[in-house]
Order: structure tokens, then sequence, then C-alpha cells
């Protein structure tokens, strides 16, 4: 039997390390059937992953439903090959007949109409001038059907404002969060995520993202502007006896001023 590799800054696959320690897949493919079939009483069949990084939302959408079809958008050459990879790796014949990797620009791409559109971890801040955004909502908003759903998430809270580095430590890895600079004149954010390793040795800057820090006020602004009639914020739930988050969201138009906080944007084409 061949000996397991140690982990360490030369042996580790940057992707893989991100899909361990940022992505919760199984939740946010819950989270979209939920939601979608709540609003409209109809199950979610298509979903189309924009800033679709390794794909892993669409790839867990087609192996959770046999209906389901999924399409997978990014601009990044290497990503999309690591995703195709891994598509290969992991879904059945029929399961890779019903996902299209897709390359192109979310901003102005379009697909064949479906279900929802989902721009997770914060991807989609990557628009950091006000008409750009509308314009990136108003192409979703083209891309879905008549009872379609945009699915977006946001963070904020006074300590998303502040220069910090937040570690979480895995068995054979740490994961930093470096908030690495704020500009509140132009609410500009730059952030990198760096892995280190049992043995010194460090992936520094392994992910790099250049953002504006959108308030939730100013998203359900450029969401109606683009033409969404209904904008539905589900904030984080917190236990108070363990001081932790939970996987729980709820529908809220009132919350504390918390230092840090998650939310889930739902955005309808129809009135509700």
């Amino acid at each position: 039997m061949a000996k397991k590799l140690k982990l360490n800054a030369k042996t580790a696959n940057k992707y893989d390390l991100y899909e361990q320690s940022v992505q919760n897949v199984e939740f946010e493919v819950e989270f979209i059937s939920k939601i979608f079939k709540k609003y409209n009483k109809l199950e979610c069949l298509t979903l189309r992953e924009d800033f679709c990084a390794s794909a892993k939302i669409s790839s867990a959408w087609v192996e959770n439903n046999v209906k389901a079809a999924a399409y997978a958008v990014d601009l990044d050459d290497d990503i999309l090959k690591f995703a195709k990879e891994e598509c290969i790796k992991s879904l059945k014949k029929d399961q890779l007949s019903r996902i299209k990797l897709i390359k192109g620009n979310s901003l102005t791409k379009k697909t064949e109409k479906v279900d929802c559109v989902s721009a997770f971890n914060f991807s989609y801040w990557v628009f950091q001038e006000r008409k750009e955004l509308i314009k990136y909502f108003k192409n979703a908003y083209k891309n879905l059907n008549s009872k379609g759903l945009l699915m977006l998430d946001a963070f904020g809270g006074y300590e998303a404002h502040q220069e910090l580095e937040e570690r979480t430590k895995y068995r054979d890895f740490t994961y930093c969060w470096d908030q690495h600079s704020f500009n509140p004149i132009t609410n500009e954010i730059i952030c990198y995520i760096h892995f280190e390793f049992h043995d010194g040795s460090s992936i520094k800057k392994a992910f790099e993202y250049h953002w504006r820090l959108w308030s939730l006020p100013e998203i359900k602004e450029c969401l109606i502007e683009a033409g969404f009639k209904s904008i539905d914020i589900y904030m984080q739930d917190w236990d108070d006896e363990k001081n932790e988050e939970t996987e729980e969201f709820y529908k809220m138009t009132k919350c504390d001023a918390d230092p840090g906080w998650v939310a889930y944007i739902v955005a309808s084409k129809q009135q509700r």
C-alpha cells in the first residue's frame, strides 16, 4: 500500500483545501431546494451556479436528484479544468450528462433559463460599481424562469470593517482568513486566504479577493432596480449557550447589531 503523503505546501491542492474549509455544499444545496419549494410549492430542478469555481454545488445538485440539471459558469480556465477533473472522478455517466461547465463572464453570459441562479461565497462583490452590480443582477434576472429565484450571500457587522486574521484548525492544516485592508471611503475590502501546515510550510495568498463591502440595503435597492419584485433576508442564528453560530437561517426584517453576521438574500421575479 502506498504511503500517504503528508500534507504541506508542496503536496496540497489549494482548491481541495478551500472546499474543506470554506464551502458547505450540502447545506447550500438543501437551502436552495427548501426555499424554492417554500416559495413556489414546486421542486427546484435547474440551477445556474455563477462564479462556480470547482462547481461543487452543481455537482452535488445533479447527484441529489435524477431530474436535476446544472450550469456552472466561471471565467478561470484553471479552476474549470479542476472542476472537470473532479466531476469526472465523482459523478456517474448520467449525472455528468446533466451538468455543463461553461467558461464565461457571469456579468453577461446567457444560458438556458433556470429555476435558480446562485452566487455564493460573496463572489458577486467583485463588482464594485453600482451600475455593474445592477448589470449582473439584470443578467441573472434574464436567465431565470418566470418563478425563478436569485440566491446570494453577504457578511457584515463592525468586524467586517476591521483589519484582522482568523484561524481555524483542521486535522492536516490551518485555514487563515485575512481581512487585509478596508477603505471606509469606498468600502473596498481586500482579503486573502492562507493555508498553514504542521511542518511549518504555508501557502500564502492562496486566494485573493478585491471586493466592495456591500450593505444589505444597497443590495436590496440594486435588486429592485434590476427588476426583482420581492427580496427576503435570512440571517444566521446564534447559539447563546455554546456562544457560536448555528446552521439555521431565519427570515428577518430586523436583527441585532452583531459584530459579525452572515446572511442569505433571496430575490424573486414574482411579488410575494
